[in-house]
This record gives C-alpha cells, sequence and structure tokens, in this order.
C-alpha cells in the first residue's frame, strides 16, 4: 500500500492550485481553527490533511480533500474496477457544477471550468489506460467528451477506441452518425465503410449505415424542394449553401496511412488531418464542379443504399432475416421518392434466393401497407392487396407457423393505433382471430 498511498499524494497534489482558488475567491468554505492560523502553504496543509485527517474541522474544503483521498486510494488498488473510475469522474463533475452554480450566484466570473474538465479527462484517461477491454468506459468517455463539447479530444478518443475495438459495432455507429448529423457524409461513409470491414458477422452495422444513406437522400429531396421555391436559386445551390453552413469538421475518418507521424500531446495519433486546423486548407464540400457531378449522380437516385444491400449479401450474416431488416427500414422512408424502387430491389432479391421463406412471404405481404399512415386513404386500399397476398403465400410458405406469428405481430401494432378506423378495426381482427385458430 506504500505505493499507493505515495501515487494518491502526486495526484492530489496536482489538485492544490484549484484548491487555493477554492479558497481565495471563497467559493466554498475556508480552513478554520488552528489550521487556518497556521502560517503553512496550501501544498502543505493539504498534506497535513491527508496523513493525520485533522478532527474536527468540518470545512468544505478538508471534505474535498477527503474524498478525492479516498476515491485516489481505491482506483489505485490492485483490484479495482471501472465502476471505481466511473465513481469518481461523476464526483468530479458533481462537484464541477457544484462550483459552477456557487460561481454564478456569487457573480465570480473569472473562475475557469478548465481545471475541473481536466481533472475529469485525466480519471477517464487512466481509467481506459488500466481496462483498454471495457467498452462501456470507452462510451462514457466519449459521451463526458461530446457533453462538454471538447471536439478534438471527442475525435483522439474516438481513434484510440475504434483501434483498441475494431469489431464493436456500437462504436462505429456512434462515430459515423455523429458524423452524418454534423453535416459529413463523406466522413460519415468512411466510418462506416471502415466499420463494415470488421463487422461481417451480425447486420446491425451495416443497416445503420444504410439509414444513414436514407437519411441523407431524405435531406438532399428537402434541399432541393426548398431550393426550388426561391426565386432565381436553382436546387442543387440551395443544396451548397446549406452544406456550407452545417460544415463544421466536427469528424475525423480514419485512414490507412500507418507513416511516422509524431504522436499528439495525448499519445494518440490522428489518422486524418483536423479539418479545423488553420494549416489545412478547407475545401468546401460542394463546389462547381461536385455540384454539376451531384446533379446527375446515382446516389440521388438510391444507388448507394442499393449497394449497401448487395455487398451485405455477400456477408456471414446475410439471410432471409437479414434481407427482412434492410426491407423494413428502406420501407419506413416514406419521404424518399426513390424508395419504392429500393424497396422492390429488396424484395426481388429475397423472392430469388428465398422465395418460400416465412421472411419473404412476410415482406411481400407488407409491402403495400409498410410505411404508409393508417389514417390516410392509400391504407385502406393497401390493406386489401396485403390480405389477398396473405391467403396465397400462405399456401406457398415453407413455415406457415412462422409466418402466422409475423402476421399476428404487425396486425396488433396496427391495432394499438389511436383513432383507427373502425372499418379497419373489423377486419384486422377478424384476421387476427382466423390465424390464431390455424
Amino acid at each position: 500500500m506504500a505505493g499507493v498511498a505515495e501515487k494518491a499524494r502526486f495526484y492530489l497534489e496536482r489538485a492544490v492550485p484549484q484548491l487555493r482558488e477554492f479558497e481565495e475567491k471563497e467559493i466554498f468554505t475556508r480552513v478554520s481553527c488552528a489550521l487556518a492560523s497556521t502560517p503553512l502553504a496550501l501544498s502543505s496543509w493539504l498534506v497535513l490533511l491527508w496523513e493525520h485527517e485533522l478532527m474536527g474541522l468540518q470545512d468544505e474544503i478538508r471534505t474535498l480533500v477527503s474524498k478525492r483521498t479516498n476515491f485516489e486510494h481505491v482506483v489505485l488498488a490492485p483490484r479495482s474496477n471501472p465502476d471505481d473510475f466511473l465513481a469518481y469522474a461523476q464526483w468530479e463533475q458533481s462537484l464541477e457544477s457544484l462550483r459552477a452554480k456557487r460561481c454564478r450566484r456569487l457573480k465570480i466570473k473569472n473562475s475557469s471550468s478548465h481545471a475541473g474538465q481536466a481533472r475529469t479527462f485525466k480519471i477517464y484517461e487512466r481509467a481506459v489506460f488500466r481496462h483498454p477491454g471495457n467498452v462501456a468506459l470507452w462510451r462514457e468517455y466519449l459521451n463526458y467528451a461530446s457533453k462538454v463539447k471538447a471536439t478534438k479530444r471527442w475525435r483522439k478518443i474516438a481513434t484510440q477506441a475504434l483501434r483498441m475495438h475494431p469489431t464493436d459495432v456500437g462504436l462505429w455507429t456512434l462515430a459515423g452518425t455523429r458524423a452524418a448529423n454534423y453535416g459529413d457524409m463523406g466522413g460519415a461513409r468512411e466510418y462506416f465503410m471502415r466499420g463494415c470491414r470488421f463487422c461481417t458477422t451480425e447486420p446491425s452495422l451495416w443497416l445503420e449505415y444504410a439509414k444513414s444513406e436514407m437519411d441523407w437522400l431524405r435531406k438532399i429531396e428537402a434541399k432541393k424542394a426548398r431550393g426550388t421555391t426561391k426565386k432565381g436559386v436553382s436546387a442543387m445551390e440551395a443544396i451548397r449553401a446549406e452544406e456550407a453552413a452545417e460544415q463544421e469538421g466536427d469528424v475525423i475518418a480514419l485512414d490507412d496511412d500507418e507513416s511516422d507521424e509524431e504522436d499528439d500531446e495525448d499519445g494518440a495519433k490522428m489518422l486524418l488531418p483536423d479539418p479545423e486546423s488553420k494549416t489545412n486548407d478547407k475545401k468546401e464540400s460542394f463546389d462547381d464542379e461536385a455540384i454539376k457531378k451531384l446533379e446527375t449522380s446515382p446516389a440521388l437516385n438510391g444507388a448507394i443504399p442499393i449497394a449497401i444491400f448487395d455487398i451485405s449479401k455477400k456477408q456471414p450474416f446475410y439471410g432471409a432475416p437479414a434481407a427482412e431488416q434492410f426491407f423494413e427500414l428502406f420501407a419506413t422512408f416514406t419521404d424518399v421518392s426513390y424508395r419504392d424502387k429500393i424497396v422492390e430491389h429488396v424484395l426481388n432479391s429475397m423472392e430469388e434466393e428465398f422465395p418460400t421463406d416465412p421472411a419473404t412471404c412476410n415482406s411481400r405481404v407488407r409491402q403495400p401497407i409498410i410505411g404508409v399512415d393508417p389514417h390516410t386513404v392509400a391504407f385502406p386500399q393497401g390493406l386489401r392487396v396485403a390480405l389477398a397476398r396473405l391467403k396465397d403465400n400462405m399456401e406457398t410458405t415453407s413455415d406457415k407457423e412462422a409466418l402466422t406469428a409475423k402476421t399476428i405481430a404487425w396486425i396488433e401494432t396496427i391495432l394499438t393505433v389511436a383513432d383507427l378506423d373502425e372499418g379497419i378495426r373489423t377486419v384486422l381482427t377478424h384476421t387476427k382471430k382466423q390465424l390464431e385458430t390455424l
């Protein structure tokens, strides 16, 4: 334990400047009684508090020191676990929150939050160094960086986490969707494509990639629609203007370059240059040449989601259930003009490879109504076609029991819709009862 004590003292003494600020600005109560009258430096009485636990002193600073001492001894112990580090980091965050509230109340404007954030980051850094295999710890680290809007550090942490866990679907999804949300579809695609190379045992990441592309198509079509309403502004020019406004350089994209570069101050080598760096030439994502290419690009016609599905057919996870998941995903994007084309492509592939599988039969039955609002006129028309198909597919499916279960499931979902037309409700209830008696 001697080694643990020495290490704990090292980390505690690094907090001395912040404690001195707390005392000088009276953010927390000063040390009282005999110790306050003793002409000792703050670092000296910090050691006294830590070593001797002076009884009778109930001030807040002493409590902070005592609490940190306990946390340090716990996390530095040989059998510490990730939860110990998380508890320590959460306590530091609550302390920082309390400091900020008191500064607002006391109208103290020159008290920086950097010291508290730096301590929390250091705790997370020590945690992932001690337990690099714990994905939940990496997620908490990333969540905190996102919470305090530490963009560059988030990129560094994401790079380290993905290198350590290249087959974790959740981390790739987090990185890809974050890039897409900030308007960097190029970076998002690189994240997803790199992740799909590693994650081939389940379709989750592939589905997220396809969803991201469908979202992109929906946004592009919405921007084109808004652009055509402006006099003298073409649709693609409107897209260019909005994309330029969204670009914030908030994401890196992974690269295969393994050249020897100097590590940054945190020991994490960036895989691509920082887009926010002043030394990098910033290039518009939608220049004149890009606009001309985009106007005739197959990507606007749904080519990328179709390509994702076609490539997924060569992966180990592919089968009728995975294809059905793609079908249901694409079908939900009713506001994408090429949705029917994409859905039809998936269904044709399923009918070609798994013609009698219950997943294919269920998709074939649901095609006329999936993604259609039950309150619209189109729904009863689609439902009539779906029920006719259901009768035919019940005779041809290879697993009638599985198809029955799938059908009952989507019927029950529709029956939960509020203000559903009574005629539709009657038909679906009758159909459900018939299926349950099979």
